[in-house]
């Protein structure tokens, strides 16, 4: 994963709404009309969260009559994760010595 993808990943993840729309996707798929419900939004801010959220590759979707419904997707975002852990505080291994 590149820096630019993950820049564009957090800048997607920044928004509360969008880190909970991630939070509940984490307990599997959701129907749109569910996550209007619980955000408690208007469906063009959900759009553009999710917009958000598949244009960085975070979340795919498929239609299913008039509602579309949401999932991670889990390669991205275990992609995402592996660069993220990747990152470490300088410190944390003694053997190497402290960066300051």
């Amino acid at each position: 994963m590149t820096r630019e993808e993950v820049s564009v990943i957090c800048k997607a993840m920044s928004d509360v709404n969008r880190l909970r729309i991630i939070e509940m996707l984490t307990h599997g798929e959701k129907c749109g009309c569910d996550l209007l419900y619980e955000l408690n939004v208007t469906q063009p801010t959900l759009s553009h969260h999710m917009k958000v959220l598949a244009d960085c590759g975070l979340v795919d979707s498929y239609k299913e009559g008039k509602w579309n419904h949401y999932y991670i997707n889990c390669g991205r975002f275990k992609e995402f994760k592996e660069y993220l852990a990747a990152v470490i505080c300088c410190g944390e291994n003694e053997a190497e010595g402290c960066c300051r």
